[in-house]
């Protein structure tokens, strides 16, 4: 599930991203939480969107920079998969500067991600 989420925030950044523009994903402990972040300087989102695009009753879709189009589930699933780990996701945007998708984890005492009730950790 984490896999498919970061997979998806950064196809996401890839595609809303122009060529010659610019991505990161980065990580980073704060207290008993991992975040990692998906950063890219493409077209944004208009603030009045923001909530719209984690929302299933909500419809919001938006074309990639080449015209690619998306379902509109991916970040609806994103969001399913994260709070299944008792965590969260958000975003911060600025409309044509860019977007920063965030996931925000619980870590077990060991440094891991924590993994909901009956699933198992894969190595």
């Amino acid at each position: 599930m984490l896999d498919t989420t970061i997979r998806n925030l950064v196809s996401n950044a890839i595609k809303f991203t122009p060529n010659g523009g610019e991505i990161s994903v980065s990580s980073e402990r704060k207290d008993s939480f991992i975040e990692i972040a998906v950063k890219d300087s493409g077209v944004g989102i208009e603030p009045e969107n923001l909530q719209k695009i984690f929302q299933i009753d909500t419809k919001h879709k938006t074309l990639g920079t080449n015209k690619e189009r998306g379902t509109g589930l991916g970040l609806i699933l994103c969001k399913e998969f994260v709070e299944k780990h008792k965590g969260e996701i958000g975003v911060n945007s600025i409309p044509n500067e860019g977007s920063q998708f965030f996931i925000r984890l619980p870590i077990d005492r060991e440094g891991y991600p924590q993994t909901p009730t009956g699933c198992e950790v894969l190595q």
